[in-house]
């Protein structure tokens, strides 16, 4: 069976190049980013767009977006990451929330979690505790998933 694998990250990147967050990823993406491998990534800023800029330039596993509303709904910089990626792009799903508060992400985050067996965390620091990012991770341990977390 193909190892499924949600990713989960801060949107607050812009402290580190480029460089620093592809070598990170090369160390901890790459040894699970196999051919029968299929990852799940929300569709925001920050980590979400550039590991999928990653994934979609340095490997061949199957890539899901998941996005709370609709990928229209998404910042630009996201939008451009999804359309730049989209011949990788195994499947979007938009959840189809209407209003685009923390329920929403909490569902979406729900979402990928539940169909993956292991989640790689990419939060700021533990002082963003109340974080997505966390609660995605948190989310995880209570189902009982493995994860990797690596600090940005």
């Amino acid at each position: 069976m193909a190892l499924a694998v949600a990713i989960t990250g801060t949107r607050q990147t812009g402290h580190r190049e480029p460089g620093w967050y592809a070598e990170r990823f090369g160390t901890f993406l790459g040894p699970w980013a196999t051919d029968g491998a299929h990852f799940f990534i929300g569709g925001a800023i920050g980590i979400d767009s550039l590991t999928l800029l990653w994934l979609a330039g340095n490997s061949t596993s199957r890539i899901t977006i998941v996005v709370p509303g609709t990928v229209a709904q998404q910042p630009a910089e996201a939008r451009q990451a999804i359309e730049r990626c989209r011949d990788r792009i195994a499947r979007i799903v938009e959840l189809g929330a209407a209003d685009l508060r923390t329920p929403a992400y909490h569902a979406r985050n729900g979402y990928m979690v539940d169909r993956a067996q292991m989640v790689i965390g990419f939060p700021l620091d533990r002082s963003e505790a109340a974080s997505g990012t966390w609660q995605t991770l948190d989310y995880a341990a209570s189902q009982g998933k493995p994860r990797l977390i690596v600090p940005v």
